[in-house]
């Protein structure tokens, strides 16, 4: 059929729709019209990649690597890149019609004589960047040519195939208009036919860190996966060409490589990995220690074999030196003694692990002790020029974070001198003396260092140290745009400037924003990088070029490579990977932010996650997901985890997650709110949400439930002891009495911010905020989880609320506790458990009582009782 007959045949079935029908039909119209006409193939196939499977074009060969490379990236239309959410529209909801497209211009171009082509129309039509920036396709020439070969029989005209390209094109600009209206479901087409169920959990593939090469022409991240029956999830390094978007696994080795850095000429990657074989000697003996792999791959060679292994480690910017850590034991006076002497006891100070700091000179193999072991380093920053080394250091281990204690020190590698920065900036001048210090930064000059502080209960700071070049300094604190919560622990300097980039909240969105001009006490305008309804985890700067790495989510997909440049309106967000195909085909949640009035007039927002099927004014049973911190935050995005989000909304539950006062990501005043006042306003913020999910329509008032883990085990706790309105409730990690939990936390400081003081000063405040005192007020079916070795939420807490109501109170309640799990868990056995007795008790005493229960529940606001 020549591709004028094609064409005539979609303009004919085009007229058989009004261009109502059309819009209201949405993407699923497209598909069948492409394929009518015979520019889709009818069938897809599955192909299995490695450890991942993926829907593929029969046409498509399978690229090396393990995985196909992704095949969308930026689209442009009409010479104009397309906002966030087109862009999903595009890359989820038309990936055929985009190959189409592909395929025509190639056609297009094969048919051509070579002889006859303005070389700039060529350069158009193959999809290559033109100056006056046209379009960019995600596949270069030569692999468009390779992947969709053409009929041999397929003719048509030049001028045939000019308008077939003009007609699709006005037809997918159609489109976006009105599948935006539809805000979630906006990718929503014929592929989108699969439930999904607990076990696709673990199909999905995260990304911990990501670095681009210097030369711009590759990223390399750690991907981590579930290997079932191993356990936990493995990491490994994976590398993307930022050109072709192919994609390589680099590592196979089971466990976890972390923290990769590239040489200067982008040729080898450096990380740290703790790798087991026999005979178990460094560096196979499961201790950390530095490796380094070519960009090809092959087998990494190990650059460190220490038998203790190593701690941090980093190249310098010029590959000639290692800079790392070691620890060494220490016991300090005046028990020294007995202490050595009976060393296989514990003690609660004075044995500690200090850190030693070391170099090694990778063009002579000799290494260096730079430092001796009198302090624990926790984080570690070189200079470019090598001259200054700067570190977060503190004078124990035994304290997490080193709340209080932690400080800044820098090595002069000239005076062979180190000195502290004073800290009366963040200790005695902040409004909490209790923070931590993290993520030290160096500009390219190497005369400015940035560092951030942060704390439970109030918002983190960037403070800047300008050095001068007697070694002097002089700090300020920087101050943070429209008031966001600093995100993720992360800075980066702007290449050559003195412009610092960071992630920061902002009402339940992550973005990368920039500070520009950082100097002399002062500071400039303050750029968005990342607009749009996106959520980024990490981000690396390019060296090359003004563009950005990030790892993003949105609410189609989790974690992907992007590559970002251009700025406001202009942003263009190019895609680098798909990690995790098989989302394509889910049925996804509708997620909406949701925003309601507390008692007190404040408004308070949420993310409300619905069924896809979801019919408005249907109610629904609604479970309440209350997230920990609590300086944190839900964010709007696309988020499959085992404490309720997307799997409950597959089931037909609604699943409600309030961003209670002190959240982050809505004001300094919103977050400081809740100190002195926990188990009062944050349980009035989420039960008046509840209500207005009730007035809404959406939520049966008779088939509520409440879970959290963490802080939001602890406000579920509290919540069950103020109403018995919520049929059931899962207790992960939560707190039962603030005493308690000041004695045995390992951060001490997050109950000291919020009770404002210490149980010898603040007793009763404690009691008022301690669910343990209203526990006979408990009605609720109580499921109760916990690690076994959770410092931040003791199990003592669990156990106690477990012997409260089982042993004494007689409520139905069943403890869980995780055999060698900190305060997240792990293991893929343990996290499936957890997802599965929470399902079926949810179902149990929601679903199945509610049908059986006669006794109609009230369908006003949720009383409570006063504490």
């Amino acid at each position: 059929m020549s591709g004028g007959q094609r064409l005539q045949q979609l303009r004919l079935a085009r007229s058989s729709l009004t261009l109502r029908q059309f819009r209201a039909a949405g993407s699923e119209a497209l598909v069948p019209l492409l394929r009518q006409g015979g520019f889709l193939p009818e069938v897809h196939q599955s192909v299995v990649g490695g450890d991942r499977q993926m829907r593929q074009d029969p046409r498509r060969r399978v690229y090396a690597g393990l995985r196909a490379p992704p095949e969308l990236g930026v689209v442009h239309v009409g010479g104009q890149p397309l906002n966030i959410p087109q862009q999903e529209v595009i890359k989820h909801g038309f990936s055929l019609e985009h190959r189409f497209l592909l395929q025509l211009r190639t056609r297009t171009r094969e048919r051509l004589p070579r002889g006859k082509i303005n070389k700039s129309r060529r350069r158009r039509r193959s999809g290559e960047v033109a100056a006056a920036g046209r379009r960019r396709t995600s596949l270069p020439p030569a692999r468009l040519a390779r992947t969709m070969r053409r009929d041999p029989a397929d003719g048509g005209s030049i001028r045939e195939e000019s308008r077939m390209f003009k007609t699709i094109r006005m037809l997918l600009l159609l489109l976006p208009a009105c599948a935006l209206t539809a805000g979630v479901r906006a990718d929503d087409i014929a592929t989108r036919t699969r439930d999904i169920t607990l076990e696709d959990y673990f199909t999905i593939s995260n990304v911990l860190d990501a670095v681009l090469s210097p030369d711009g022409e590759h990223a390399v991240y750690v991907e981590t996966r579930w290997e079932p029956p191993a356990e936990p999830r493995n990491a490994d390094l994976w590398i993307v060409s930022t050109r072709t978007k192919e994609v390589r696994r680099l590592t196979f080795e089971p466990g976890s490589d972390a923290s990769p850095q590239w040489s200067p000429d982008s040729k080898v990657i450096y990380f740290a990995a703790a790798r087991k074989r026999e005979p178990a000697e460094a560096p196979y003996n499961g201790r950390p220690q530095v490796w380094r792999i070519g960009v090809e791959g092959g087998e990494p060679q190990p650059v460190t074999r220490l038998p203790e292994g190593i701690g941090l480690f980093q190249l310098s910017r010029d590959g000639r030196t290692l800079y790392y850590t070691i620890s060494e034991g220490s016991v300090d006076e005046p028990w020294k003694a007995l202490k050595e002497k009976y060393s296989g006891l514990q003690y609660g100070h004075g044995v500690e692990r200090f850190s030693e700091l070391w170099k090694l000179d990778l063009t002579t193999w000799r290494r260096e002790r730079i430092l001796a072991p009198k302090r624990v380093i926790t984080a570690l920053a070189v200079a470019p020029d090598e001259r200054r080394l700067a570190m977060i250091t503190a004078p124990g281990e035994h304290i997490i974070h080193n709340e209080g204690a932690s400080r800044v020190e820098v090595y002069d590698a000239r005076t062979l001198q180190t000195s502290v920065l004073p800290d009366a900036p963040w200790r005695a001048e902040a409004p909490s003396p209790y923070g931590w210090l993290i993520a030290p930064a160096w500009a390219d000059d190497g005369a400015a260092l940035a560092f951030r502080i942060d704390f439970d209960g109030h918002p983190g700071e960037i403070f800047i140290a300008q050095f001068a070049d007697d070694g002097t300094a002089t700090t300020w604190k920087m101050k943070r745009p429209r008031e966001v919560s600093l995100g993720h622990e992360h800075l980066e300097w702007m290449p050559g400037r003195r412009d610092l980039v960071f992630l920061a909240e902002d009402r339940a969105r992550e973005r990368v924003y920039c500070v520009q001009d950082l100097r002399d006490g002062g500071q400039g305008a303050a750029l968005v990088l990342t607009p749009g309804d996106v959520c980024v985890d990490h981000f690396n700067l390019a060296r090359s070029a003004d563009r950005a790495l990030v790892v993003m989510n949105t609410l189609t997909h989790p974690q992907d490579l992007f590559l970002v440049s251009g700025s406001g309106d202009a942003t263009k967000f190019d895609r680098l990977t798909r990690l995790n195909p098989q989302v394509d085909t889910w049925k996804l949640p509708r997620i909406e932010l949701v925003r309601w009035t507390a008692p007190d007039g404040t408004e308070v927002e949420g993310v409300l996650e619905l069924p896809p099927d979801y019919k408005e004014g249907q109610r629904l049973p609604m479970v309440v997901e209350i997230h920990g911190g609590p300086t944190a935050s839900v964010h709007y995005m696309f988020q499959f985890w085992i404490y309720g989000r997307t799997l409950l909304p597959a089931r037909g539950w609604a699943l409600f997650a309030p961003n209670y006062r002190g959240s982050t990501g809505y004001g300094d005043k919103f977050l400081t709110d809740l100190i002195g006042r926990e188990n009062d306003v944050e349980v009035q913020d989420i039960l008046s949400g509840v209500d207005a999910m009730i007035e809404r329509g959406v939520a049966d008032p008779q088939r509520l439930a409440v879970m959290g883990w963490s802080n939001g085990g602890y406000l579920t706790n509290c919540i069950i002891t103020r109403t018995d309105r919520f049929k059931a409730a899962s207790s992960g990690a939560g707190i039962f009495d603030v005493v308690l939990q000041w004695i045995a936390e390992d951060t001490p400081g997050h109950v000291i911010n919020f009770m404002q003081g210490f149980p010898w000063n603040q007793a009763d405040v404690m009691r008022r905020c301690s669910p343990l005192y209203l526990a006979d007020k408990i009605r609720t079916p109580t499921l109760v989880h916990v690690g076994e070795n959770d410092e931040r939420c003791p199990p003592e807490h669990s156990r106690g609320l477990h012997r409260a109501l089982h042993q004494y109170l007689k409520v139905p309640c069943e403890l869980i506790v995780y055999p060698g799990e900190p305060h997240g868990l792990t293991r893929y056995t343990h996290r499936k458990a957890k997802m599965e007795w929470d399902i079926a008790w949810l179902d149990h005493y929601v679903l199945e009582a509610s049908s059986e229960d006669a006794a109609p529940s009230p369908a006003g606001p949720i009383g409570l009782r006063s504490p």
